[in-house]
């Protein structure tokens, strides 16, 4: 599935189950929130903490909520995801061409 295959699913679903999307505003408590049940997996899965009984390590799943709520928000934003990320990878791409591969503290 391609970015904009994603945003187009999302936008189906919301259309179909969803009545309508949450303001952009609550979109973004919603993503706070998501982005947080990823770090608490994370810092569980490979930090010092542990899991709690009956905790699952769903780390994809956490993931895929984070992106869904971005999903929506770019759908509701008209913000074409497929298009900014390219620009974001030619951007990086210009502004560290050398910076981490000269870096000395990530050669091995």
């Amino acid at each position: 599935m391609t970015i904009k295959e994603a945003q187009l699913a999302v936008d189906q679903w919301i259309k179909e189950y969803g009545v309508r999307y949450f303001s952009e505003l609550t979109n973004m408590a919603c993503l706070t929130e998501e982005v947080g049940e990823l770090a608490r997996v994370i810092a569980r899965k490979y930090g010092d903490q542990s899991f709690k009984a009956g905790e699952e390590p769903n780390l994809g799943e956490e993931m895929a909520d984070v992106l869904w709520v971005l999903l929506c928000l770019a759908n509701q934003t008209g913000v074409d995801l497929t298009e900014e990320f390219r620009l974001s990878i030619e951007k990086k791409t210009r502004r560290d061409a050398l910076r981490h591969i000269e870096n000395p503290k990530l050669k091995a």
